[in-house]
């Protein structure tokens, strides 16, 4: 069975930082088109101060993803925060019993994530939102390994269906949120919820990726 150790993979909450961080300057100014201008800025600080207390402190990928929740829900500002924090801390629940993360797990983890985002919020496929990219990734991911096909290849179809969907904001009407008093002139731009969520899924994807790589020689 293809699996990797939850113990050892805190480390990948350390690569989703830095792909924030790498991009808080594009992900404000595309938020700036349509909203606030401030999603970069927000979410680097967040994903900052949760990788400086994972640093150095060995922790699971439960822990680490239990962490970064806890900092965007409670200590950054911005209407993404409570989301992706309760995405994170759902994410965190459903492995932290977990030993081992298989793709069965991984679906299980991915869908509880997003059903917080929607316990919490009214946004729906369509909405130009992150869940335009999120629903269709997941989706994605389940048709795979429903299909047979091995994890990796699972992850690898969960990240071409993330940016797919991120792309199909450009042409959608934004209808939540401050960009949604713009109407029809919301078309046009990619929405920067969409885009920092494919960030997110393409990164953990190939954490994934790396870690079952690992596991697998290890294993021989």
């Amino acid at each position: 069975m293809q699996q990797f150790d939850n113990a050892s993979a805190g480390d990948i909450v350390l690569s989703l930082a830095d792909r924030i961080i790498e991009n808080r300057a594009y992900l404000s100014e595309i938020d700036g088109k349509i909203g606030d201008g401030d999603h970069g800025v927000n979410m680097a600080k967040g994903f900052g101060m949760a990788a400086d207390r994972i640093r150095g402190n060995d922790m699971s990928l439960a822990t680490a993803f239990d962490t970064l929740g806890t900092v965007l829900m409670t200590e950054i500002g911005g209407s993404m925060g409570p989301l992706y924090g309760v995405m994170f801390t759902q994410f965190a629940e459903t492995i932290e019993g977990s030993s081992s993360i298989d793709a069965g797990t991984f679906s299980a983890m991915l869908t509880n994530g997003l059903d917080g985002i929607q316990s919490i919020g009214s946004a729906k496929v369509g909405d130009k939102t992150l869940l335009d990219t999120l629903v269709p990734a997941i989706e994605a991911f389940d048709a795979a390994n429903a299909g047979g096909k091995p994890f990796p290849e699972a992850l690898d179809a969960l990240v071409v269906a993330a940016e797919k969907g991120r792309d199909s904001t450009k042409d959608l009407v934004a209808r939540i949120g401050r960009a949604s008093r713009l109407g029809e002139r919301s078309v046009g731009v990619l929405d920067a919820g969409a885009t920092s969520c494919a960030l997110i899924l393409e990164t953990l994807a190939l954490g994934a990726k790396q870690k079952l790589q690992l596991s697998a020689t290890v294993g021989r």
